[in-house]
């Protein structure tokens, strides 16, 4: 009996989750005593209690000390609730924290949990990318905010991962115009990534498709696939692309660049602490909706610009005088108003069939409204005489 009631205590103990940041202060205060409450209750998963709980202190004890704590400790609830709903609101709960005290070493670590909000609702890199791309900016407004917070370094990682996604997302789409054949968009995509993300784990393949495709647009291009190729060689030594790329090089007659050491060693570094994937990850992974991060950057500095893709190359620029045509609508101020009043108004004035036709519209001579002539306009269509059925008269005399 003494084991088994051992076992039950030990099997609740494990079902209370601590509460990250409680107030260790013995005091007997009642806004103290409302939040200890509070805190007990998020811990064993009573998050609507203990909402109410921190409300009653809120509205009750508005100079209280524990004020900021009972706030941040709403939004820490609908954290730990989980679910969309949920998000959403901790979010909004966030948000405020980091309204109402952004000087605060808590106002940090509600942005990481934004962060962590929609970084834990991505999804795969060919599915919906909304999330990853709130997550992008979100982790971003951190490192910019509060670049000297203890969760700066963990959120560098999180947004090496964001970003490995949104590069395999944006490589997908490049991909596919490359082998459908539209070089033009397959290099501006692989071109916007290689700039934006050079940490991503494929952006020696984007480089290498990159380079293909401008030299399948012409000999007008050969300069732009003679630095993609350079840029294999020299930034990423260690892809299966060097020799190729060194070939390609050599046939176009341009110098083949040395490797980077830098870029070596951080390759290497790559390599080694890379994750391995096993058997049961790679089975289970067609049923996961969260992407894969395993070949995410460890090192390096991820990017801090979102990714904005340029004008293809193959669109020719406009003319640099000032005679082209521009489709830029300017307001101004009209200086003298009385024209309104002094000139007639050219609506009633319409211009003559001879205008007209000379401007080019095709328009066919008008005929004269009838308003202007006493004479009916002639009409070929005769209208045939309406027949009008006679009411039946009802016989009131009696049978």
């Amino acid at each position: 009996m003494v084991t088994l009631a051992v076992a039950l205590l030990s099997s609740c103990g494990l079902r209370r989750k601590k509460y990250e940041n409680p107030i260790t202060k013995n005091t007997q205060q009642p806004d103290k005593a409302l939040f200890d409450k509070a805190i007990g209750d998020i811990e064993r998963g009573r998050f609507e209690i203990a909402r109410l709980t921190l409300q009653t202190l809120i509205n009750t004890y508005d100079t209280s000390e524990f004020l900021a704590k009972a706030k941040l400790a709403i939004a820490d609830s609908w954290f730990r609730e989980g679910g969309s709903h949920g998000m959403a609101q901790a979010e909004a709960e966030y948000k405020d924290f980091i309204l109402f005290y952004p000087t605060m070493e808590e106002a940090a670590e509600a942005q990481e949990r934004v962060c962590m909000i929609h970084y834990k609702q991505m999804e795969k890199p060919d599915r919906d990318a909304n999330h990853a791309i709130r997550a992008e900016d979100e982790c971003r407004q951190l490192l910019v905010q509060f670049p000297n917070s203890k969760f700066a370094p963990r959120v560098q990682q999180v947004l090496r991962n964001i970003q490995e996604v949104m590069a395999e997302h944006e490589f997908g789409v490049g991909h596919f115009y490359y082998h459908k054949g539209s070089y033009p968009a397959a290099s501006n995509r692989l071109q916007a990534i290689v700039d934006t993300y050079p940490l991503y784990s494929g952006a020696d393949d984007a480089l290498w498709e990159m380079a293909d495709s401008y030299g399948r647009m012409g000999s007008r291009f050969r300069n732009q696939a003679a630095d993609a190729y350079a840029r294999i060689v020299r930034d990423y030594p260690l892809s299966p692309w060097v020799e190729d790329a060194k070939k390609q090089l050599t046939a176009m007659e341009k110098p083949i660049p040395e490797a980077d050491p830098v870029a070596l060693a951080r390759m290497k570094y790559e390599i080694a602490n890379r994750e391995k994937e096993g058997m049961t990850g790679r089975a289970m992974g067609v049923f996961r909706k969260s992407p894969s991060v395993r070949t995410a950057a460890k090192s390096g500095t991820p990017a801090m610009a979102s990714l904005r893709p340029q004008t293809p190359v193959s669109v020719p620029p406009p003319p640099s005088g000032g005679s082209g045509v521009t489709a830029d609508v300017t307001v101004s101020t009209v200086g003298d108003s009385s024209a309104l009043d002094t000139q007639p108004d050219a609506r009633q004035n319409p211009p003559s069939p001879a205008v007209q036709d000379a401007a080019g519209n095709g328009a066919a001579p008008q005929a004269a409204p009838a308003a202007q002539s006493n004479e009916p306009l002639p009409t070929n269509r005769q209208f045939p005489k309406q027949k009008t059925k006679k009411p039946k008269q009802k016989n009131n005399a009696p049978k």
